[in-house]
């Protein structure tokens, strides 16, 4: 068995399109691309670390109008299946979860719009997006890979920090990822939600999601999904924290899971040059896109 940092460096990622993705992920392409999604399909889109268990948790609790047993039934990762997810030896873990569900479904997603299986587009099913502001995505996901042993090393900040913003990691460029979903959301049914909106008020937040998903909750449903989906709880919550997934896999003693789901964490982390240096190229490969994100709270 090779040792854990052996495993680290064969974790290459492969390339579709010029998207960097997970090797078993490419192997499986040809499945994935041919998924046939259902007109009734809810599709939580994400770019990674941007907030995809706690979206996905909030969506199970409106759908489950806040049965919290109900939503202890399975892990999440199992409630919502991840439709590229793949891993030898069963080929396609998450379409053949996907395919084994009950309409209507709840699926999730990292691909960016162009990779999308296209009978998604073709069904005019409902997408709901999330998007992080990039500094706190880019810290997130180095602290991510550090503790995945299935991601590539991210290796120092210094050099993450230029892996990053070059888009050299898994599902491709922060950039190019949220303008995509950006573009399609006045031409789809896309609800594009933001981060730093949900840490604001949260409340107001999961009324817009359960009402896209066409569910009217009182007061005191959206309260307590409020009450349960908050960081702290999910955290604990051994269904949501990953805590059953293998160390040789997540091994949470390099860094939790969730580790503090805050806005504005990136200033513990961007020097004053990175910090200059970013800002120059957001604004350039940002032009002309008219989103506004919340840096700090």
């Amino acid at each position: 068995m090779a040792p854990t940092s052996d495993l680290k460096k064969q974790s290459q990622l492969k390339e579709v399109a010029g998207i960097p993705l997970q090797s078993t992920t490419v192997d499986n392409w040809s499945q994935i691309q041919n998924f046939e999604a259902k007109p009734d399909d809810l599709l939580i889109c994400t770019y990674p670390k941007a907030g995809t268990t706690w979206i996905q948790e909030i969506v199970d609790m409106i759908e489950q109008d806040a049965d919290v047993e109900k939503c202890q039934r399975a892990i999440i990762q199992h409630r919502h299946p991840f439709i590229e997810w793949a891993r030898p030896p069963q080929p396609s873990d998450g379409i053949e979860l996907a395919n084994a569900m009950p309409a209507p479904r709840i699926l999730r997603t990292h691909l960016p719009t162009q990779l999308l299986p296209p009978s998604f587009w073709e069904n005019n099913c409902k997408f709901l997006y999330v998007a992080r502001n990039a500094k706190d995505c880019m810290v997130s996901y180095y602290h991510f890979q550090r503790m995945n042993q299935v991601l590539p090393d991210p290796g120092t900040w210094e050099e993450y920090f230029e892996t990053f913003i070059d888009g050299k990691v898994g599902w491709g460029s922060w950039f190019d990822h949220v303008k995509g979903w950006w573009q399609k959301k006045d031409r789809h049914q896309v609800l594009f939600l933001f981060y730093e909106d949900i840490k604001k008020d949260p409340k107001h937040e999961i009324q817009k999601v359960a009402q896209f998903m066409g569910k009217n909750l009182d007061e005191t449903v959206l309260d307590k999904i409020v009450q349960e989906t908050s960081f702290e709880k999910m955290k604990e919550n051994p269904m949501t924290n990953r805590s059953t997934v293998p160390k040789s896999i997540l091994d949470q003693s390099i860094s939790p899971f969730m580790r503090k789901g805050t806005v504005g964490d990136w200033k513990n982390h961007f020097t004053l040059a990175q910090n200059e240096k970013f800002d120059e190229i957001y604004r350039e490969k940002m032009k002309g896109v008219t989103i506004n994100f919340c840096m700090e709270l």
